[in-house]
């Protein structure tokens, strides 16, 4: 009975001592193993939104690359088109001065013949008084009538 006895104590010890474990020291165990689960699941929360958070950062980071190229893009166009046109404009007014000095050249041109028209005018009218009194002088020949003409016109 002794075997008996003993095997009888070591069972109630041993219940006392799980009903104590129970008890005292496996709550704050579940309690550790529940808080060092948790701060796991939060960590891996947290790897999973950084993952998503730096992906959306990449893509943000490629569509305002995209815009900047576009923008650089408008803005150089924008600026060779200016470019065009300032050289038009350029054209334009380089035209617009040489059509002036042709006209203000031909307009001095023109009266430099006028000059030169009222000199031959004056020229010819005195050489017409000049053939004139030879004429006069003359006897009345067609012949030398004829002749004096041609030489006015030589003249002129």
């Amino acid at each position: 009975m002794n075997l008996n006895a003993t095997l009888f104590a070591q069972l109630i010890v041993f219940f006392i001592l799980a009903w104590v474990t129970m008890q005292f020291v496996w709550p704050p165990i579940v309690k550790a193993l529940d808080e060092r689960a948790q701060k796991i699941a939060d960590g891996l929360a947290a790897a999973d939104k950084a993952k998503t958070d730096l992906a959306n950062a990449e893509k943000k980071a490629v569509d305002e690359l995209k815009k900047a190229r576009e923008s650089a893009a408008e803005l150089r166009a924008g600026a060779e088109k200016q470019g065009t046109q300032i050289v038009e404009e350029a054209r334009a007014e380089a035209a617009r001065i040489v059509s002036a000095a042709r006209e203000a050249a031909e307009a001095e041109a023109g009266v430099a013949a006028q000059r030169a028209r009222e000199a031959l005018r004056e020229q010819v009218a005195t050489l017409a008084v000049a053939g004139a009194e030879k004429i006069l002088r003359k006897e009345i020949n067609a012949q030398a009538h004829a002749d004096l003409l041609a030489q006015l016109k030589s003249e002129l």
